[in-house]
């Protein structure tokens, strides 16, 4: 447990909870709108508003996977708050890093626990992490070739954490909490994409009644699937109550 400072009496979280649900919904509708009109032969997108929601949010991912990751973070985003909102959770969704792809969820138990998670998915695909070279490498299921995953999501969880700690201000924490509060880097991997089963043994971690992935690669990182994201996070606040 750490002490948390009292923020200024005008001070404004940036969009977290309900409020950032409902732009996440308003920059995937948005997308999704844009796509359609693109592949229509006789339709323009001059006429389309840009929404609240999309300009908070729409220029973090590339437009070909925006729609998706949007939609995906919306759905994570409400079974979130669905399940832990008595909890006190606060979640920001599509946070800005300075050069590095965005944080998809940073989420914030106060006084107990912190957790960033990237949401991946690299299509009907394996994901196998190399222990001789630290590297995620991803493997098509028909080849036994592998390639390496870049940029690493594991080095992106890292530097998420690294950021917080300069970046503290806009959450409204204090040094300590920013630094000692305890802190889950988690990769979810999006079906199809899964992570291989033929990893050795010593890189899996027990986490409550669960047997996960957990690969050190400057620090910890967990990686666990798209179903499995709301006892993950359970098990591990369980830790911190």
């Amino acid at each position: 447990m750490t002490t948390v400072k009292d923020p200024p009496s005008d001070f404004q979280l940036p969009p977290h909870n309900e409020a950032a649900l409902e732009m996440l919904r308003e920059a995937k509708d948005y997308e999704s709108t844009v796509a359609l009109a693109a592949s229509g032969a006789a339709l323009g997108t001059g006429g389309i508003v840009h929404p609240l929601g999309w300009l908070l949010f729409g220029l973090a991912y590339k437009p070909l996977v925006a729609t998706q990751k949007f939609a995906r973070l919306e759905k994570l985003t409400a079974l979130l708050l669905d399940e832990f909102k008595s909890e006190g959770i606060q979640v920001f969704p599509v946070v800005k890093v300075e050069d590095n792809n965005p944080i998809d969820l940073f989420v914030r138990f106060p006084r107990k626990t912190h957790l960033f998670i990237s949401i991946r998915s690299k299509g009907d695909r394996e994901i196998v992490y190399n222990e001789t070279r630290e590297v995620l490498q991803v493997k098509r299921k028909d080849k036994n070739a592998l390639k390496i995953w870049k940029p690493c999501p594991l080095v992106e969880l890292a530097d998420y954490e690294k950021w917080l700690n300069k970046n503290r201000d806009l959450f409204g924490m204090s040094s300590r909490e920013a630094q000692k509060t305890p802190t889950a880097k988690v990769l979810v991997l999006w079906p199809p994409t899964k992570a291989a089963i033929t990893h050795n043994d010593h890189l899996y971690s027990e986490v409550g009644s669960m047997r996960i992935l957990a690969l050190r690669r400057k620090g910890t990182a967990f990686v666990i699937q798209q179903e499995e994201v709301i006892e993950f996070v359970k098990a591990w606040l369980a830790k911190y109550k």
